[in-house]
């Protein structure tokens, strides 16, 4: 396992980061300790998490998967694990999320930290994140930006003055970003610089062989003002381990929860899928490792999250960490990406 520097921080984060948001809702408390303990027997210091965890988000489940990880994370050396979490953005129908709050200001950004802190059972949390932007951007599987839906909503200072409150406390050691787009990074930070609030040290995004919209402008930020890339979604939700394309009703999370469909029904997905298929065939890989090899060695990733809802599917894709892609099989997946660019943004 390689360990990097995430972003401007001290933290040296594993290159695999252990997602969380299954447990829950498809783990069970005993499932979700055995998948962090063995990710961290192999070299994994990262967890990350969100209070809107499990998924699909509903109220019976609303931050129990803070809590299944707080339980084991009473039981580690605390300063030996990376722990990030995330506080939910406008609610988008949700009002068992703090009453419905809309706004990333400074009395819901306090409630919400204060609220993971108890159920992860720690004082601090060494990255906090803003799960998705308040203001009005295209989001989960949404690529046009449509200024008919423009909306009030907290000025990006006033966000980062209530953030910097919680790491004067204590309680956040770094913050950073989620589903975000370049205007915004480089707001966050042309604001941070100038008014002497804290720099974002990282964005989390969707980055996988069939959506790779970071690379178009948000690498070259990430690149030059330091700000590490967390990619989640790498099997772009099972897709890309070739299960669906070989059984379209598999189980797994797309089977079991069509909703988080959106961003996956678009036309050009499953020929796409198809194609990787048989590329990592004729490489003698299989989909998962070619998919995860892939994210895991691009220069723009800091750390990539990896989310199973089984030991030995956490075992393949950790194991993927050792599979290196010959010049040949980057150069097929290029002409591969040009045949088929960005088909799930």
């Amino acid at each position: 396992m390689d360990y990097r520097r995430l972003g401007q921080s001290d933290l040296n984060v594993s290159a695999v980061c252990l997602g969380t948001m299954t447990f829950g809702q498809q783990n069970t408390e005993a499932q979700a300790h055995a998948q962090l303990d063995y990710a961290f027997s192999q070299g994994v210091n990262f967890i990350d998490t969100a209070e809107l965890y499990p998924v699909p988000t509903r109220a019976e489940t609303y931050g129990r998967t803070e809590s299944f990880v707080g339980s084991w994370l009473r039981k580690q050396a605390r300063d030996k694990v990376i722990l990030a979490t995330k506080i939910a953005g406008p609610s988008r129908g949700l009002p068992w999320i703090r009453g419905g709050a809309k706004a990333f200001d400074r009395n819901n950004i306090r409630a919400a930290i204060d609220a993971s802190l108890q159920r992860l059972g720690t004082d601090y949390v060494d990255l906090y994140q803003l799960h998705w932007p308040e203001r009005n951007t295209p989001m989960f599987g949404g690529y046009q930006f449509d200024p008919a839906q423009e909306h009030a909503t907290t000025p990006i200072r006033a966000q980062l003055e209530a953030l910097v409150e919680l790491v004067r406390e204590g309680k956040v050691r770094y913050i950073g970003l989620s589903n975000e787009h370049p205007w915004g990074v480089m707001e966050f930070l042309r604001l941070a610089n100038e008014h002497s609030l804290p720099r974002v040290v990282s964005i989390q995004n969707s980055y996988s062989l069939i959506n790779r919209t970071f690379d178009y402008g948000l690498a070259e930020i990430a690149y030059r003002e330091q700000v590490g890339l967390l990619a989640y979604s790498p099997l772009a939700f099972g897709y890309l381990s070739g299960k669906y394309h070989t059984d379209p009703k598999a189980q797994g999370r797309l089977s079991l929860f069509p909703e988080f469909g959106q961003r996956y029904a678009k036309p050009n997905v499953r020929p796409a899928v198809a194609a990787y298929v048989e590329l990592a065939r004729q490489h003698g890989l299989s989909p998962t490792q070619l998919a995860l090899a892939f994210v895991f060695h691009r220069s723009c990733v800091t750390s990539t999250i990896i989310g199973t809802t089984t030991l030995e599917q956490l075992r393949e894709n950790l194991t993927a960490w050792n599979t290196t892609l010959s010049k040949q099989a980057l150069a097929d997946i290029e002409a591969t990406h040009l045949r088929f660019t960005n088909p799930a943004p």
